[in-house]
């Protein structure tokens, strides 16, 4: 698939506004630890960063790019599971497109042109460690929530709520 439109391609990763998240879960405990702004802009990146983990429990990433969409990467041994918050952003955002184009996402970029806004990718992603399909399809379906909160519901949702809100960046006001 080949985004139209204004491309991120030629913009630094320090210029786009949002984080990436890395979460991990061992021993029966959360943590959250930021990414490298790299992860805004390479799902290779992205998922090189979280192999590097090397945890034996859960290890997953969120990232918010530009408030605009999210991206959930899971790696593992049998590859690397993805959920993209909204497919229309590949118009826009490279690393949207990226992900569409690992999924295999059957989608020409003329019809995401007029689309509202829809998911892409395995919304069972974090099935297993918490977070139902259908309850992550719930928060995705809520359109009032921006990207951000709708992290914040998942990370709710899935118990390190306060884990996350300490590891984010502060905003400056």
């Amino acid at each position: 698939m080949e985004a139209q439109g204004p491309s991120t391609q030629d913009r630094p990763a320090d210029t786009l506004d949002g984080f990436g998240m890395a979460v991990v879960r061992e021993d029966g405990r959360w943590r959250c630890t930021s990414m490298r702004a790299a992860a805004l802009t390479s799902l290779a990146g992205a998922e090189t960063e979280l192999r590097e983990l090397r945890s034996s429990g859960a290890v997953f990433g969120l990232i918010n790019v530009d408030h605009e969409f999210f991206v959930i990467v899971r790696p593992g041994p049998a590859g690397t599971r993805l959920l993209l918050s909204d497919a229309t952003a590949a118009l826009d955002y490279d690393l949207a497109d990226e992900v569409l184009e690992a999924i295999d996402a059957d989608i020409d970029t003329a019809d995401l042109e007029d689309a509202d806004p829809f998911e892409e990718g395995d919304l069972g992603v974090l099935a297993d460690i918490g977070l139902p399909a259908a309850v992550l399809s719930v928060i995705l379906d809520e359109a009032d929530l921006a990207i951000e909160e709708q992290l914040h519901r998942i990370a709710s949702e899935m118990g390190f709520d306060d884990e996350l809100s300490a590891a984010l960046p502060r905003r400056r006001r």
